[in-house]
């Protein structure tokens, strides 16, 4: 494929392929089917995912007790499901209800289980199993969609990234595995002064053909990169995937101007999946093949393409421990208009964060967390910042000052924040010296203590 040399054509097609077989994984043969379905015409598609979806509650009737009870008590015969539609008719899996059964979610017999978690950044860590088909599935939809942009497995890449998963497990066998893959980890925990050093040089050391890691780490990068004088929009660098957060349009133009390439922006998890990846026309295709999105409001109805909601995803390649219909706690809005690009997959038209990205006014008016990073990002002076809405009542800001900051610059927060929240509202400003990201590594802008209605 296009700018393959004879290292990555190489790993891409013995030492990974053998790498995944010793694993038990079927990841080459997903890939490839993948690369075929993804130009079906959607009503094949459509075919596709019933058939699969069939199965999946078939399976998880026979083997799953959690759903085994759950269906004997609703009376529901998976086997007579003939359209998506039907999904509407079986509750949700909650992150409570994970937590809950999590032992009886796991299918019986079912081997090599591994134990994942998320990082819990809203309250209490989800504990949860995957088997080695989500796990061949997955990894499959990344590869299909990196080769999207001219990057296959093999070639370098640079990955920004603070899950305590990856960076945990750095023991030989891996460290040799991502020495063969061309793949370097930089942790996002620590983006220090002196850190950011570190990793400005390793990108020109590395060369990578892509980048991949949260839009706030990658754009912090590129932004200290810019400040020291330092160049790195002619090292090759083809695409810089994004995911885990929210990426605003901002982040966008940061990364593209201080690498000098694409941004490719995802949607998934540990816990839903490879959902979505956009492509070189900038569709988001979901990874329709294996993953069912819905999207709800808030009274648990399924609502149209264009009507931002939460999105719900049921995963095709679970069957060892199903996620059907599984609340992700993220809103986003479905898109019903093909991409340029040809491919059947449906859209994603936006994912506009989680629920806890948006705020609660005093009369009751929901919006989106941007209403109140433009205040402060419309002012000079702001090196960082995080808005806390505690309540209704008060909204706390940490704020890192540069030069230019001053009371005018928090009398202009403090009345942006009471135009949009409420005149009575509490606003507190912290200056800090550092903003932490989150245990993940992930940084988020936003953060609300309100529930939406």
């Amino acid at each position: 494929m296009s700018g393959a040399n004879w290292y990555t054509r190489l790993v891409s097609s013995v030492a990974f392929p053998l790498h995944e077989r010793l694993k038990g994984h079927t990841t080459v043969s997903v890939r490839r089917w993948l690369e075929a379905t993804q130009w079906w015409p959607r009503d094949r598609i459509e075919t596709l995912r019933v058939e699969r979806l069939r199965r999946l509650l078939v399976h998880a009737q026979a083997r799953v007790p959690y759903y085994r009870d759950l269906f004997r008590d609703r009376g529901f015969d998976p086997a007579t499901v003939r359209s998506l539609r039907d999904l509407a008719t079986l509750p949700f899996l909650t992150k409570p209800i994970v937590r809950a059964s999590v032992e009886h979610l796991k299918a019986e017999r079912a081997r090599g289980l591994e134990r994942f978690n998320t990082g819990g950044s809203s309250g209490e860590p989800l504990v949860f199993y995957i088997g080695k088909e989500r796990v061949s599935h997955d990894v499959a939809a990344k590869w299909r969609a990196t080769r999207w942009w001219g990057v296959d497995i093999g070639d370098p890449e640079i990955v920004v990234w603070g899950s305590p998963i990856e960076l945990g497990a750095q023991d030989r066998l891996r460290t040799l595995r991502d020495k063969v893959l061309r793949t370097e980890l930089l942790p996002a925990f620590a983006m220090s002064e002196p850190k950011l050093d570190e990793f400005v040089d390793r990108i020109r050391t590395r060369r990578p053909a892509m980048l991949f890691g949260y839009p706030s780490a990658l754009a912090l990068i590129a932004k200290h990169a810019a400040r020291r004088g330092v160049d790195l929009s002619r090292l090759g660098i083809r695409v810089a995937f994004v995911t885990a957060e929210r990426l605003y349009d901002h982040q966008r133009e940061e990364i593209e101007r201080g690498f000098g390439c694409r941004v490719a922006n995802g949607y998934g998890g540990r816990d839903a999946g490879f959902v979505a990846h956009e492509c070189p026309h900038g569709g988001m295709h979901i990874t329709a093949e294996d993953i069912i999105v819905e999207i709800v409001d808030s009274a648990d109805r399924v609502l149209s393409p264009g009507e931002p909601g939460e999105i719900v995803v049921t995963h095709l390649a679970t069957r060892d421990f199903p996620f059907i219909r599984y609340r992700t706690g993220d809103v986003g809005v479905l898109d019903d208009r093909d991409c340029a690009c040809g491919r059947g997959l449906p859209l994603l038209k936006e994912v506009q964060g989680r629920s806890t990205d948006f705020v609660v006014a005093a009369d009751g008016t929901v919006m989106h967390g941007l209403a109140l990073i433009y205040v402060i990002r419309d002012l000079p002076g702001v090196e960082s910042f995080r808005i806390v809405q505690e309540s209704l009542a008060r909204t706390r800001v940490m704020l890192v000052p540069a030069p230019g900051f001053d009371a005018s610059s928090e009398r202009a927060i403090r009345e942006g924040f009471r135009a949009r929240l409420g005149s009575g509202v509490a606003v507190e400003i912290e200056r800090v010296p550092e903003i932490p990201a989150e245990r993940s590594g992930k940084f988020r802008y936003v953060l609300s203590r309100v529930p939406v209605q």
